[in-house]
């Protein structure tokens, strides 16, 4: 089975080795056939705290590394503006 890969934006980089990335989902409502905006936040593993907020990152699902994280980030697709 592949592993999943999520696109989204760095709202946090405290953590050591972590960030928190904002995925944010479209869809068409089934009722309303109105476009509807859902997001989530996922902690993924950012091994040489490179990711800064701001940045655009890809994650891919990976084996359980702590309690909450089960991403890591596979590449940074752009820098935030300075």
């Amino acid at each position: 089975m592949p592993k999943r890969v999520l696109f989204g934006t760095v709202t946090s980089d405290k953590s050591d080795q972590t960030v928190t990335v904002l995925i944010e989902r479209r869809f068409t409502h089934p009722v309303l056939k109105k476009t509807v905006r859902r997001t989530k936040k996922y902690h993924a593993h950012d091994p040489e705290n490179r990711c800064k907020v701001g940045d655009q990152v890809r994650i891919v699902e990976c084996a359980p590394i702590s309690r909450t994280k089960r991403w890591r980030v596979m590449q940074e697709a752009q820098a935030a503006e300075a």
